[in-house]
C-alpha cells in the first residue's frame, strides 16, 4: 500500500506547483476565474471575504462571500484548480475564528471585519 501512496503523493506534489499567496479567513481577496463562453475565454473577478479554508493538499479549497445587489453570494474554489488564474489579497482581516459562517446572519455594518494592523 505504501508504494501506491507514494506515487499518488508524488503526482499531487507535481500538480500543486501553482504559487498561492498566504491568506486566511477574514481576508478580502480577489479571485480571477477563467470563464469560457462559447469559443472564447475571459477572466472574471470575484472579490469577497474568505469565510472558510480547507487545507487538504491537492483537495484544498476556500469559500469566498460577497454581497451582490443586496444578496449574499458564496462561492467555493478549489485552491489548485486550473480555472483559477490568480488570487490577490486586498485586505487582511483580524478575526478569531477559523470559519466565519456567522457572517451569513449579519448584514450591513454588523458584517464588517476589523483590519489587521501591522
Amino acid at each position: 500500500m505504501s508504494g501506491k501512496n507514494n506515487i499518488i503523493s508524488q503526482i499531487e506534489a507535481e500538480q500543486m506547483t501553482k504559487d498561492i499567496p498566504a491568506f486566511a479567513p477574514g481576508d478580502t481577496v480577489v479571485v480571477q476565474v477563467r470563464v469560457t463562453e462559447g469559443n472564447r475565454e475571459r477572466l472574471q473577478a470575484f472579490e469577497g471575504v474568505v469565510i472558510g479554508k480547507r487545507n487538504r493538499g491537492m483537495n484544498s479549497s476556500f469559500t469566498v462571500r460577497k454581497i451582490s445587489y443586496g444578496v449574499g453570494v458564496e462561492r467555493t474554489f478549489q485552491t489548485y484548480s486550473k480555472l483559477i488564474d490568480s488570487i490577490t489579497v486586498k485586505r487582511r482581516g483580524d478575526v478569531r475564528q477559523a470559519k466565519l459562517y456567522y457572517l451569513r446572519d449579519l448584514s450591513g455594518k454588523a458584517a464588517r471585519i476589523k483590519e489587521k494592523l501591522g
